[in-house]
Order: C-alpha cells, then structure tokens, then sequence
C-alpha cells in the first residue's frame, strides 16, 4: 500500500508547455512545467496579452426589447 507521499512522488502530467511529462513534485521547481523554458514561454505569452478572455457576444439591436 502506497503512503500519500509516495503516491504524490510518482505523480506525472502534462506540461502546459510542450505537452511533455512533466513530474509534478516538490523537486520539480518549475511544476506544473517541465523546465525553465516552458515556464518562461508561458509567462511570455501571459505578458504579451496572448491569452485573454473572449469579449461577451453583443445582443443583436433587432432583438432588443424597445427597438422596434
């Protein structure tokens, strides 16, 4: 029978950067990434506002209530 630490060390996922494995334990300092570039590529790309929320869709005017 595994302990809860042993069962966390063996923990592997996907990196969010390459998709690689990726050990997510508290050795790996660059987790959920699997090294310094994924970690640095993401940060990247949160700070040229590559990633963003999509806008709300706008209501068409022909279906708002008054518009007729």
């Amino acid at each position: 029978m595994h302990s809860k630490e042993s069962v966390a060390a063996d923990k592997t996922v996907r990196c969010p950067g390459c998709a690689g494995a990726s050990v997510y334990t508290a050795a790996n300092p660059y987790r959920p990434f699997c090294s310094q570039r994924c970690k640095s590529i993401d940060l990247g790309a949160w700070a040229s506002e590559n990633y963003r929320l999509p806008e709300p869709a706008q209501p068409d005017q022909d279906t708002l209530p008054g518009s007729r």
